[in-house]
């Protein structure tokens, strides 16, 4: 088992479960996935392997990505992230083909993707704030930070919630349910909330069982 694949939000859809229960997911293009290098413990200080997703036109790519993926007989992609392995697994090599097809058994999964910007927003929205009361004598002033200075020291401290850009950040959703996986299409129907715009690029792992430290 890979301990993730590279993948495309599509949207959402409906799924009816085996005792007619319907259920809301989100479908997810997952590979197929090409190696493109392995990281070793010995050579680059830990074990990992590169994933590549979604052809690029050769006319668009660098020299250097073309080079890159060429090594392993593929042609360049949109798409390239490393999937941090605890050891090295024996029958992994550059130019291997990852799928789901033997995604059958898992039933949860964890999403890293980059969440939806959302521009310039306020504190109410950035940092949920409650805002003044909408009452006589406040006027026009109900979504204001209010004051974000103090005396000693006579500057806005760093770290203070102020107003700014929101949105837009890598972000891991965990505890997602795999619903379902159809691996003759490549894809995977999760439950639960995506992180990303339809048609953003996700990286899918299955979700780590909690193994307690030994005393």
């Amino acid at each position: 088992m890979w301990r993730g694949i590279l993948g495309r939000k599509i949207g959402m859809t409906q799924f009816f479960t085996a005792d007619g229960r319907r259920m809301g997911v989100t479908v997810v293009e997952a590979g197929p996935c090409p190696v493109l290098q392995l990281k070793t413990k010995d050579k680059d200080g830990y074990d990992a392997y590169q994933l590549g997703f979604d052809d690029k036109k050769a006319k668009n790519a660098s020299m250097a990505a073309k080079g890159h993926a060429a090594k392993t007989g593929n042609a360049p992609k949109r798409f390239i992230r490393e999937i941090r392995l605890r050891e090295a697994i024996a029958d992994l090599e550059p130019g291997k083909i990852l799928t789901i097809g033997d995604w059958s058994d898992i039933k949860e999964v964890q999403v890293t993707a980059k969440s939806k910007g959302k521009g310039f927003q306020g504190v109410i929205k950035r940092h949920g704030f409650h805002g003044l009361r909408a009452t006589h004598g406040v006027k026009t002033h109900h979504r204001i930070p209010g004051s974000s200075g103090a005396l000693t020291p006579t500057r806005v401290v760093k770290g203070h919630p102020n107003p700014g850009h929101m949105g837009c950040d890598w972000v891991t959703q965990k505890g997602l349910t795999l619903a379902k996986v159809i691996p003759e299409k490549n894809l995977l129907l999760i439950r639960g909330s995506v992180p990303g715009p339809n048609g953003g690029y996700v990286i899918i792992r299955p979700a780590q069982p909690f193994v307690p430290e030994k005393d």
